[in-house]
């Protein structure tokens, strides 16, 4: 059973998110949060798996919530899913860096919400696949001209190939046809990856893969 905690300051918001979720077999909202402050108290108490965060919230901002959850060694396992009205959030970025396992908009399909809450407990979801590409543009866009990290010379060269493939927002279906390997062999080189570098999640490797200088935008040629 996947645990979702709910954290939005609207409360029809969450009552409609607790209604898609609860009707689901393998899904159940363990509790929800009107701010961030509150929600960072029930993530300590409840141990969710998936937490859906807004980013505008009382008190304490869904960013600076997501923050304090993923620097907690102890809540390592919770993934943070954010949610805007807008599918470019200025604090998206942010956000992404602060160690968010993913990024949706409000209006998602409801399936789409359901897929994303079940994919990152498996590690696997990034963002909305509508926004995921413009995302990731505008998130290299704003970054500070990268230098290779040390930490890339533990990988092999395929796994660099694969995670610069992960960088530019190709899905493991889309890397395995690229690299004309099985899907399951790219999940793996992912998985390898992101074990090697410490990274949380897809999103993290992301971030990695251009603050590295691994891939670079086209604005630094």
């Amino acid at each position: 059973m996947i645990r979702v905690l709910l954290a939005d300051d609207q409360l029809l918001v969450r009552a409609g998110f607790r209604a898609l979720l609860d009707a689901q077999p393998d899904i159940a909202v363990t509790g929800e949060a009107a701010d961030g402050a509150e929600a960072v108290r029930m993530v300590a108490e409840l141990a969710p798996n998936v937490v859906l965060m807004d980013i505008r919230m009382p008190l304490l901002d869904g960013l600076a919530a997501t923050r304090r959850i993923t620097g907690d060694a102890s809540l390592a396992d919770v993934k943070v899913i954010m949610l805007t009205t807008f599918e470019l959030d200025e604090y998206v970025f942010e956000a992404i860096r602060a160690g968010a396992s993913g990024f949706l908009v409000k209006d998602t399909e409801p399936e789409e919400l359901l897929r994303a809450v079940r994919a990152v407990v498996q590690g696997d979801a990034l963002l909305s696949p509508g926004v995921t590409r413009r995302l990731i543009a505008e998130f290299a866009a704003r970054s500070k001209e990268p230098a290779e990290a040390e930490a890339l010379g533990a990988l092999t060269e395929r796994e660099r190939e694969v995670m610069a493939l992960v960088g530019i927002g190709l899905s493991n279906e889309e890397i395995a046809r690229r690299l004309v390997v099985s899907p399951l062999t790219a999940k793996t080189h992912v998985s390898r990856t992101m074990v090697k570098l410490g990274a949380r999640d897809r999103a993290q490797l992301v971030v990695l893969a251009y603050e590295s200088g691994l891939v670079r935008p086209g604005w630094l040629g």
